[in-house]
């Protein structure tokens, strides 16, 4: 079982944990960790895992969830895992500007219908989508199945409450990364922005519950009906991560975090500023 049974139900009928586990790491950490801590997540409780072809540790993710159902940890049926597919990671030109796909997001979405269909996948959803491209998925004609969930940036300085209201009104499940604020990853992260953890009005909170800035930040996901990924390869953190289920936050907690947002967003992709499909110049 996933901690406390805490799942909620995709427009497909499947399941997912409200709670993952997020395996991403800067490039300085050596591939092999990811084995070690996703063994770790698992044995801690927990049972979503997410990862990604760009990630570059999918393997070590694998064999770890494999090592964990060969010793009767999980079953396969208890784990959800979520990849993201692509073949090179950044393709660049001779002068090195990035070279973007120019494929029709509803034929990208066909092709996940295929999958589905194939038995490869059993649930299909997107990442980084704004709702006017849900909503090019959601009209396309003769469209077989519809997202299951979008995967975006959403903490208190980013709570895309605009996004999740319409998210929620055609029953796709807002899955949230970058939860507790940002790696200080250069490439991808302004350096410059406020760290959220250390967001007072966050401190206050957890000071008075007992917990951490960072279960706080993950609590008020959860209670908004947003499944939340906690990534960190720290042991002690996967282990604290868990005790979201331990505590609840009041309704002045939620509306004083409500209250952060500000549109702060860590990952601008920067890097695909200049892409057709580029989704962070709406509002949500």
């Amino acid at each position: 079982m996933d901690p406390k049974g805490q799942r909620v139900k995709l427009n497909d009928g499947h399941f997912i944990p409200v709670l993952g586990f997020g395996t991403f790491a800067p490039p300085e950490v050596p591939e092999s960790e990811a084995l070690e801590v996703t063994k770790f997540a698992i044995e801690a409780g927990f049972r979503h895992i997410d990862s990604a072809h760009l990630y570059r540790n999918e393997e070590q993710v694998g064999q770890a969830i494999r090592s964990k159902i060969a010793n009767g940890t999980v079953k396969r049926e208890d784990i959800f895992y979520t990849s993201k597919p692509g073949e090179a990671f950044f393709p660049r030109d001779e002068n090195g500007k990035p070279i973007f796909d120019s494929v029709d997001l509803c034929h990208t979405w066909e092709a996940l219908e295929k999958c589905k269909d194939a038995g490869l996948t059993k649930s299909i959803g997107v990442s980084n989508f704004n709702h006017k491209q849900l909503e090019k998925i959601l009209n396309k004609p003769g469209l077989k199945y519809k997202p299951v969930c979008n995967q975006v940036e959403c903490h208190p300085y980013l709570n895309q409450s605009k996004l999740l209201d319409f998210c929620k009104s055609h029953d796709i499940v807002l899955v949230a990364y970058g939860a507790l604020g940002s790696q200080r990853i250069k490439e991808w992260v302004n350096p410059n922005l406020p760290f959220l953890l250390e967001d007072p009005v966050l401190s206050a909170i957890a000071k008075k519950h007992k917990q951490t800035p960072a279960l706080v930040a993950l609590r008020y996901q959860i209670q908004r009906g947003v499944v939340v990924l906690a990534k960190s390869y720290n042991k002690k953190r996967i282990k604290e991560n868990i005790q979201v289920f331990d505590f609840e936050l009041t309704p002045e907690d939620m509306k004083a975090i409500d209250g952060l947002n500000s549109n702060i967003r860590y990952n601008e992709v920067l890097l695909c500023v200049g892409h057709p499909e580029y989704p962070f110049f709406e509002e949500y």
